[in-house]
């Protein structure tokens, strides 16, 4: 499977996620640059996490308008798998991919450390690999991670079971119902704050997240091989 991990001025998780897929997982795995036109040649999309542009404006607000995202668009369209975390969820949010908003952390104070998520659906392509309320350990790294939504956004949300990850325990940051991440309604695009290329290998403190990868590249090899 190859994806792509597309760079923007002011990402600083690419490496991370670059690591995670091609010496974790074995997979193929290239830096594609917010300027280009075309993705035509990638099988799963990964938007990292960081800075991007500087967070002027809104996190994510600018980097939106980058051209790749065109093709991160379309390549949501064609039901490539699509992950943004972090940075990357709040540019999917901007993007209109994802339903919601990012708003500043409650205590307005930019969080590092590990927590602890409940996987609340584990029927996606993304989190297969889990057991169905799993607790995991992950990372969180932002200043802009409290999610929120209007009503009629939550219950379509919850009816529609997009809820993929919850917080469990402690809410770090006040997110709307401890939500952690969400999928569209498709369920090929997934938005989440914490961040699992931080934990694929016990070496960096766990390897928790090793599995959300495990379960994008079955889901494709499974698609494929029903499709040979």
């Amino acid at each position: 499977m190859r994806f792509a991990v597309i760079v923007f001025p002011g990402s600083n998780c690419d490496v991370d996620m670059y690591h995670a897929i091609k010496d974790e997982l074995g997979e193929e795995a290239e830096y594609v640059w917010h300027d280009t036109e075309s993705l035509a040649g990638y099988d799963g999309i990964l938007l990292p996490g960081g800075f991007s542009y500087g967070d002027y404006l809104r996190s994510g607000a600018i980097a939106r308008f980058s051209n790749v995202m065109k093709e991160v668009v379309n390549a949501a369209e064609a039901g490539k798998p699509v992950l943004g975390v972090c940075n990357g969820f709040q540019i999917l949010l901007e993007a209109g991919l994802l339903p919601g908003a990012m708003r500043r952390n409650e205590s307005l104070k930019f969080m590092c450390r590990p927590v602890r998520l409940k996987v609340e659906n584990n029927k996606t392509m993304f989190s297969s690999a889990y057991g169905k309320e799993e607790i995991m350990t992950i990372p969180i790294a932002h200043g802009e991670g409290n999610y929120y939504c209007d009503e009629e956004t939550l219950a379509s949300l919850k009816k529609n079971n997009q809820i993929v990850f919850t917080y469990s325990g402690t809410n770090p940051n006040g997110s709307l119902e401890d939500i952690a991440g969400i999928i569209n309604k498709k369920g090929n695009v997934l938005g989440m704050m914490p961040h699992p290329e931080r934990a694929v290998d016990p070496l960096l403190g766990g390897a928790d997240g090793l599995k959300l990868f495990q379960s994008i590249v079955k889901h494709w090899r499974e698609a494929h091989v029903v499709n040979a």
